[in-house]
């Protein structure tokens, strides 16, 4: 019973740290508004599968190890930034979707997988989900699968939201000139989301 109550404190404190903005969400958001949910559903799954990816690395300590590495935090910052800087203008520059049914590129499932990886918030957000965990490291190995499904499920509720919801901002915008408004402020917040990661 003290476990199960953990767990759902552990719930409590996922939500808002994985669901605030971020790269990641805002970059579904974002995606939702320039092509819609359906095309964007093989981006959405590289994100959600790229977070997952992410919940295990911190999990199994992999992590750590990994920035353990002299220069290897810098670089992935670098690396991170330079994509994501992509990202924006390829948001930015979308057509409207109403003017895009067919034609342009939608990022693709390696796309979302790349941007979740290199997502500077989710490693902070997680991170900091399982330092503030009243879950004990010697508790059993059902606990600990038991976390990273439960972030794992929040992590795919969580950028479906965002995913769904940047589609019904351009829904009800509905004129062109505002949805290419819409699609510029997603990328301005993506790319304030990532400054605001790298200096945390």
């Amino acid at each position: 019973m003290a476990i199960a109550g953990d767990l759902a404190l552990f719930v409590l404190a996922a939500l808002p740290l994985m669901g605030s903005p971020g790269p990641a969400t805002l970059s579904l958001a974002g995606m939702g508004a320039a092509h819609g949910v359906a095309r964007s559903l093989g981006y959405a799954a590289g994100v959600n599968i790229g977070t997952i990816a992410v919940v295990l690395l911190i999990a199994t300590g992999v992590t750590a190890v990994l920035l353990g590495i002299p220069g290897m935090k810098s670089a992935a910052m670098v690396l991170a930034g330079v994509y994501m800087l992509y990202l924006a203008w390829h948001i930015a520059t979308a057509p409207p979707v109403s003017a895009d049914e067919r034609g342009s590129h939608v990022p693709s499932f390696l796309g979302g997988f790349i941007l979740a990886i290199a997502n500077p918030k989710a490693y902070a957000a997680i991170g900091a989900v399982y330092a503030g965990s009243l879950i004990e490291a010697d508790q059993d190995t059902r606990a600990a699968v038991a976390r990273v499904l439960i972030l794992s499920a929040v992590a795919i509720a969580v950028n479906t939201t965002w995913l769904a919801f940047g589609a019904a901002i351009a829904t009800i915008l509905g004129d062109p000139t505002k949805a290419r408004v819409a699609n510029l402020i997603f990328a301005v917040l993506l790319l304030a989301s990532v400054a605001l990661s790298a200096l945390a």
